[in-house]
């Protein structure tokens, strides 16, 4: 027993050391993590040093990875979220699975010719799928997640997400002819098996475990939320494991159904670091099971078969985008992150190998096939960006059509702050536009009856198109200082005879906004604070009369203060702004304990 403790540890630490060499070497060489995964488990696997001898043990375990990724998954697919992107999700979704799937599989079996129909159906399906990871990464790179075509993808990717459930329940059919005959009574059972687990998970995500989690709550130990979370993805996985399907979709179930739970973030928060480590597990798992004398005696097959397959897929994802009306270029630079083949095709190689949908050698060179997709994906996402800003400069036309928004109030923002400076503009009728590229806040937008685009207010052709030129008022309203900063910068160099509005973020922000020009600022707790000080005054007996006067009086020294500020920061350049009294103190400041007296007199290590 001590002797296999002391190789379980040894594996454990080359299998950690090995992670933390991978991940920074495959991300310098500009490359996804999951590649790096990859090619370290190639190399630590029989085919390289062979310090692992038996990948399917590891992959065996590894899986639960995958598993809570599936719940995970499920937790993220909130209604409301599915519903703002519903015609991306399922509409282009759905179009560049089937129309992708559809054209590897007739690739995969008439130029492969040793695949059946069965085998190229699922190099098809599996391929068709994009990897989310590199997709993500390429999008925030190039800001595309801010911008429609970037929303488009991340509703493929999320409906490609979704698919693999159903894909994952389909396989074991596909195999069932291959191994025995199912009487009709024998396959209705089996379905109403799976129907009832189905059942009893949906039903106990609902109304039960919000309750056990409630209770769980209450008693404070964090350590119990976290079991019972693995408790529930597993039980969930395990129900459905013995109904007959994947682990997986039993984790996905649990996840949807506690989508809209208070809970849903913690539960989140305690399965990351299980979820991040076993899916890095998985991926080495799946590197250290490929068969590297396959994979070198046919490398010519295989290269030419990735091209092929990333030709096939890219062509594919164009004419998905190009017919839901996208324009030239975003279906270029959506077709070109889509290319790579996603995480959960080295979910269904394995399994259909294990249905003997597909034979070991095809197995090696299906997965072989996906690890290249994803190498090509940078260098192919980077092409595809060169020719779409080509054809956007040949289009001339800016990315979003906004010629019809000529409101005399151009709000950047539909946040909480610009949510309430709304209501005083709809309260007088005036005409709005409103610019915000959050799904959401477009959704609550669309209550107020004011003309809504979904666009980045920090780019200069949609503020022109916007009508910032041609609004009597451009209020920014969003809630980061450096977001505030660039598109006042941006709108003073552009637009110079602008009326423009700004949200402070603090007092020194306030100073730099006058300092570039802002015609009018507000701290973005100002009004607030000295709302709640009336309050203040009025609960301590004084009258509402003297305790808006003295409101108002504050009002005007703060403002006095600022504008000396403003004009002590021209001449000297900015000066560091500290809170300081705008009424001369009755008396000098009194501390109560011995370390607040330390603090005032500046003599121990609390003074820090």
């Amino acid at each position: 027993m001590h002797a296999d403790g002391h190789g379980f540890l040894i594996g454990a630490l080359v299998f950690l050391a090995t992670a933390v060499i991978a991940v920074p070497v495959a991300r310098r060489l500009g490359l996804s993590p999951i590649v790096g995964y990859l090619l370290a488990g190639v190399a630590i696997g029989p085919s390289g040093l062979g310090a692992f001898n038996d990948p399917e043990r590891i992959i065996t375990v590894a899986e639960i990875g995958v598993v809570l990724l599936l719940f995970i998954i499920g937790l993220e697919l909130q209604f409301s979220r599915l519903l703002a992107l519903r015609r991306a999700i399922f509409g282009l979704g759905t179009a560049q699975l089937l129309f992708s799937g559809a054209a590897i599989a007739v690739l995969s079996h008439y130029a492969a010719r040793d695949f059946d129909w069965r085998g190229a159906l699922v190099a098809g399906m599996a391929l068709a799928l994009s990897a989310t990871s590199i997709a993500l990464q390429l999008l925030e790179e190039k800001s595309g997640l801010a911008q429609p075509y970037g929303q488009r993808a991340f509703g493929v990717l999320l409906f490609q997400d979704m698919a693999v459930v159903p894909l994952l329940a389909l396989l074991p059919f596909l195999g069932q002819g291959a191994h025995e005959e199912h009487s009709f009574l024998d396959s209705a059972e089996h379905v109403a098996i799976i129907i009832g687990a189905m059942l009893f998970i949906v039903g106990a995500g609902r109304y039960l475990l919000p309750l056990v989690f409630r209770i769980l709550a209450h008693s404070g130990a964090r350590e119990v939320m976290t079991a019972a979370a693995l408790l529930v993805v597993l039980g969930a996985g395990a129900l459905m494991a013995a109904a007959g399907m994947s682990m997986a979709l039993g984790a996905f179930l649990a996840g949807v159904m506690l989508s809209e739970s208070n809970f849903r973030h913690e539960l989140e928060a305690n399965i990351e670091a299980f979820r991040g480590l076993l899916i890095a597990l998985f991926f080495m798992g799946v590197g250290m099971s490929m068969n590297l004398d396959v994979v070198l005696a046919n490398a010519p097959l295989l290269i030419v078969g990735t091209l092929m397959v990333t030709l096939v897929k890219a062509v594919s994802v164009w004419a998905v985008f190009r017919f839901s009306d996208s324009t030239r270029a975003d279906a270029v630079r959506s077709a070109s992150v889509l290319t790579p083949a996603g995480e959960f095709s080295f979910v269904l190689f394995p399994l259909a190998l294990s249905l003997g949908l597909i034979d070991s050698r095809q197995s090696d060179m299906l997965v072989a096939c996906a690890a290249m997709t994803m190498l090509l994906g940078p260098p192919v996402a980077l092409l595809g960006e060169q020719l779409a800003r080509r054809l956007d400069r040949r289009a001339a036309v800016p990315d979003e059509d906004f010629s019809d928004a000529h409101g005399s109030v151009l709000v950047v923002g539909f946040g909480r702050f610009g949510q309430i400076v709304s209501q005083c503009l709809l309260a007088r009728g005036l005409e709005v536009t409103i610019i915000d590229n959050d799904v959401e806040m477009i959704q609550n937008a669309g209550r107020f009856g004011f003309r809504i685009f979904y666009g980045d207010g920090t780019r200069l052709d949609v503020l022109r198109a916007a009508g910032a030129e041609r609004a009597r008022v451009v209020a920014v309203c969003v809630d980061r200082r450096e977001t505030t900063d660039r598109i006042v910068e941006i709108i003073r160099q552009n637009m110079p005879d602008v009326r423009l509005h700004a949200r402070a973020y603090d007092r020194t922000h306030a100073v730099a906004l006058r300092g570039r020009g802002v015609d009018f600022e507000i701290r973005e707790t100002f009004e607030s604070a000295l709302a709640f000080g009336e309050a203040a005054l009025r609960a301590n007996g004084i009258d509402a009369a003297t305790a808006q006067a003295t409101v108002a009086d504050v009002r005007q020294r703060d403002l006095e203060r600022l504008r000396r500020q403003l004009a002590e920061g021209e001449d000297r350049g900015p000066l560091p702004l500290e809170p300081e009294p705008l009424v001369v103190p009755e008396r000098p400041a009194r501390p109560l304990n011995p370390e607040a007296e330390d603090v005032l007199k500046h003599e121990t290590e609390f003074s820090s």
